[in-house]
């Protein structure tokens, strides 16, 4: 569901391009300010847009699973790992973490959304897992009694009101040598179909409440000791970056 949207919007922004020069530019920074109303109110928007989701998002769960499943690969997880999901929406990952990690393993999400967190919750209860657990919270204050040995994003960390602060939260519940690895989606990075960005910011924004002001590359290069993409599609606008927290 996802990829065809994505797929439909860039055929539509190519053939309206040429009539929509004039928003080249995406809007001022108006979600940087973690305590100001702007934040509040991009937060507030991300429950509702990702409420709304809840009942279709596990229509897409098949779209980018190879992706997902190559990022999970990229964590190396062991048995016993405790692992950490920053908008783990209905939980698409948790069936595959959890066989990475185990019984004795530990697997905790994170999602603001309450209709998610309920889809995720049901999923656990099917399974009957015991080892993992959702917890309705906002990803950039969310503090955790005991660190993580990995830590994975799909498709949410370009949604967070301050992606920085995310990815500086992500950074300190880890251990040392931890890996974090995300999956996320941009505009179109380079090349002429750059034009198309103004219309795909504005679908983006439409579909997942996307925040513009914060780059989350960029974020991950100032907040971990390495970082790297690892994986592109649809022209560069899905992508993997894999990064490591040092000593």
């Amino acid at each position: 569901m996802f990829r065809e949207e994505l797929l439909v919007c860039l055929a539509a922004t190519t053939r309206m391009a040429t009539d929509n020069r004039d928003r080249a530019h995406g809007p001022a920074n108006g979600t940087r300010d973690p305590d100001g109303d702007r934040y509040d109110a991009h937060l507030e928007r991300s429950r509702i847009v990702w409420d709304r989701w809840s009942d279709y998002y596990t229509m897409s769960e098949n779209d980018l699973e190879p992706m997902r499943e190559a990022a999970i690969d990229r964590l190396d997880l062991e048995p016993g790992d405790r692992v950490l999901e920053i908008g783990c929406g209905p939980g698409v990952n948790f069936d595959r973490v959890r066989s990475e990690i185990g019984e004795h393993g530990e697997l905790i999400a994170v999602d603001y959304s309450p209709d998610m967190v309920a889809k995720a919750r049901e999923r656990i209860e099917h399974h009957g897992w015991e080892n993992v657990d959702v917890r309705r919270a906002d990803a950039t204050t969310v503090e955790f009694d005991e660190p993580f040995d990995a830590a994975i994003a799909t498709l949410s960390l370009s949604v967070m009101p301050n992606i920085h602060r995310t990815a500086t939260t992500v950074h300190r519940s880890l251990v040392a040598d931890a890996t974090f690895v995300v999956v996320d989606i941009r505009p179109i990075p380079d090349g002429p179909g750059r034009v198309l960005n103004p219309l795909l910011w504005r679908f983006l924004r439409w579909y997942a409440n996307w925040n513009p002001d914060d780059d989350v590359v960029d974020a991950l290069a100032t907040v971990f000791d390495t970082h790297e993409i690892v994986d592109t599609s649809l022209a560069g606008t899905l992508y993997t970056v894999v990064c490591e927290k040092g000593d």
